[in-house]
């Protein structure tokens, strides 16, 4: 591989992948690891007009001219015959190629230019598709019908995934017996962020000892933890006790048997398992009146903008905001 090509860049970024950083505390996961790697194939394995690939150009012959364009080209895709905009694929690959760039030219700057290409592209989301987020009541369901259905480690799973706004792969891969109630935090659960490399140690129960989450909660994993004697992780297979992860951090296992109990309990086939975790927890939780910072700091969002991607508008929370408006305009007239 030469190096200064493109193809060599990625190869080196490759190599930062499992160390630690300032900004990143852990390796990458398998999945950005993955979604990265889409990025490069695509970026990489472009054939240009001379019918050699972008990869074995040098660094040095990029252009914001030359990226923008790459960029429109990329963005659709020929299906059947038909252009298909890829957009959120594409923005990531720009990503993954600015990102690259940062993190191989600081410890070869005499091989790239000064400024980086893909920097300041002005990316646009093209999703306007909102994650649909399930109440209260169908959280109740879903865990009735996956306890019915003999999947008693899904329904904890999504409860925890509401109450603690986890997700998913913080629930099935990084919470250990040992982050439940240890012998120096008896009444405390650890809540994980392994995308940013920290956590929390989240209260179980109030100054008087009650619970402050939904008692079945407590309940089922005080009765999960007393399997695990000698540690390793919480939420396993029912019928085998593996871990419901396969290679690569893969959980295809976890939204096949979910899918399965939201079809089973007739509840809306839209939702997934998220649609019970995170999403819903964190939309309950707004509507509760929790401010923005404690909101943050429940769910462990580094910012506003990402946290809004959790935070849903329902009925509910529309007609409060709007009883509120006639209550005031109703007070304001009898003062007129």
């Amino acid at each position: 591989m030469i190096n200064g090509t493109i193809d060599w860049m990625f190869n080196e970024f490759r190599k930062t992948w499992k160390e630690k950083t300032a900004k990143r505390q852990r390796s990458l996961s398998p999945g950005q690891c993955r979604v990265h790697e889409t990025g490069i194939g695509m970026i990489a394995d472009y054939v240009l007009q001379d019918g050699k690939r972008l990869g074995t150009r040098r660094v040095t012959s990029l252009d914001t001219a030359f990226v923008d364009g790459l960029f429109t080209k990329l963005l659709h895709k020929d299906v059947d015959g038909e252009k298909v905009e890829r957009r959120t694929t594409t923005n990531h690959a720009m990503k993954t190629a600015r990102n690259a760039w940062n993190t191989v030219s600081r410890a070869n700057p005499g091989v790239f230019p000064l400024k980086n290409p893909f920097e300041k592209m002005g990316l646009v989301s093209g999703d306007t598709r909102e994650t649909p987020h399930a109440t209260f009541e169908q959280l109740m369901i879903f865990r009735a019908k996956a306890v019915e259905l003999g999947h008693p480690s899904l329904a904890t799973a999504a409860m925890i995934g509401w109450e603690l706004l986890q997700r998913k792969a913080h629930i099935f891969i990084r919470f250990e017996a040992k982050h439940y109630r240890p012998k120096d935090r008896p009444n405390h659960v650890y809540v994980i962020n392994y995308k940013t490399g920290t956590g929390s140690w989240e209260p179980l129960f109030d100054e008087k000892g009650k619970p402050l989450h939904h008692p079945a909660l407590v309940k089922e994993l005080d009765a999960m933890k007393g399997k695990r004697p000698t540690g390793g992780l919480m939420l396993r297979r029912d019928d085998s006790s593996r871990p419901w992860e396969t290679k690569g951090e893969m959980l295809t296992q976890v939204e096949r048997k979910c899918r399965e109990i939201i079809d089973a309990a007739g509840l809306p086939k839209e939702l997934t398992f998220t649609s019970f975790g995170r999403h819903g927890g964190a939309t309950e939780s707004k509507n509760s009146g929790l401010t923005t910072q404690q909101l943050k700091e429940k769910g462990q969002w580094s910012s506003e903008r990402a946290m809004g991607h959790y935070l849903h508008a329902d009925d509910e929370s529309k007609r409060e905001a709007q009883v509120k408006r006639l209550k005031r305009r109703a007070k304001r007239g009898r003062e007129a």
